[in-house]
């Protein structure tokens, strides 16, 4: 049996930029600080009238192409965000109909910054088992809307972005050789937004406590999140049936330079191998992972039989590992 693979790859970031300078006016924060403790310096922030499904399909269609594939051969949409255009309808099927693919199979997949992961080890099942045959996966997030630009700690962190790529058995590009993946809902409360869903439904004390933004423990999630990849990545590296020395490039998520670097030593990949967008879009969330990987495809080109190991953590908590192999057709 093929394995399944990644035949193209695509993303898009809007045009405006926030810079930490811009942060400064904002919150009592300073470049240093943030440059420091996250190796940000800039991110991307969409338009008031671009949503996540509109950037989500710019960056289908850039993938698209990349594959060299026609869109009527795509026969599934999974989207992977934790800010949905809507509750519902879902996201996919918003960017299903601007598509013009109406008929196939499309759903949202909410597993937070570990989204691509998790999209992507769906649509490696979906393939080899023979149920579709070309799968758009998507990861699109506008967390401007839902960040808290009065709290410094955290409106400091996140930016917008989408990424995209086309799963098939046919073609070239990145064999998915394996994917490991987990959650521990017991520290759900690490990271989330308290309020919008039926258990804290949108009311005048729910949103003059700030409930609608992203609240996180950042100490803690910072613990959970290295040992949490750096356990996942071993058990990927595992199942491929390779030792961190093969490793070519590292592709994590990118939400953090410290762990970052403690990933990266932990797996002997030296920092040039180590291909980071943080300090140009800071964390996309479920994005972050794909656009990086977009970016390595274009900038860096990696050799045919080159190594990826990509990694992310997120809320749920959850985490997630995958190795892909450049490979011909």
């Amino acid at each position: 049996m093929k394995k399944a693979k990644i035949i193209g790859t695509g993303s898009y970031v809007p045009e405006k930029v926030l810079t930490n300078a811009d942060l400064e006016k904002i919150v009592d924060t300073n470049d240093e600080w943030i440059v420091s403790r996250t190796g940000m310096k800039e991110r991307r922030i969409a338009a008031d009238d671009e949503f996540t499904s509109d950037m989500g399909l710019k960056a289908a269609q850039s993938a698209i192409e990349s594959a060299g594939i026609e869109k009527t051969e795509i026969d599934c949409i999974l989207v992977a965000t934790l800010s949905p255009d809507h509750v519902f309808p879902s996201t996919a099927c918003i960017i299903q109909r601007e598509l013009g693919l109406e008929g196939i199979p499309c759903l949202d997949l909410q597993a937070a910054c570990s989204g691509y992961l998790y999209a992507l080890a769906q649509s490696k099942a979906f393939v080899e088992s023979g149920m579709y045959k070309n799968i758009l996966v998507i990861a699109s997030e506008k967390l401007s809307a839902i960040t808290d630009y009065e709290d410094r700690n955290t409106c400091v962190l996140f930016g917008d972005g989408a990424a995209a790529c086309i799963i098939s058995q046919e073609g070239a590009g990145y064999v998915i050789d394996a994917i490991t993946l987990g959650s521990d809902g017991c520290q759900a409360k690490l990271l989330h937004m308290p309020a919008g869903g039926v258990r804290s439904p949108a009311s005048t004390e729910t949103v003059k406590n700030r409930e609608h933004f992203i609240h996180m423990n950042g100490k803690e999630v910072f613990k959970h999140a290295v040992r949490r990849m750096e356990s996942a990545s071993e058990e990927a590296l595992l199942k491929a049936g390779l030792s961190k020395e093969k490793v070519s490039w590292l592709v994590p998520h990118q939400a953090n330079i410290r762990i970052i670097e403690t990933l990266a030593k932990r797996f002997c990949v030296p920092m040039e191998r180590v291909f980071m967008t943080i300090h140009k879009y800071g964390n996309t969330s479920a994005s972050s992972v794909g656009i990086a990987l977009d970016e390595l495809e274009k900038e860096k080109t990696p050799k045919v039989g080159d190594h990826l190991l990509l990694t992310a953590f997120g809320a749920g908590l959850t985490w997630g590992a995958a190795v892909l192999t450049k490979e011909l057709a």
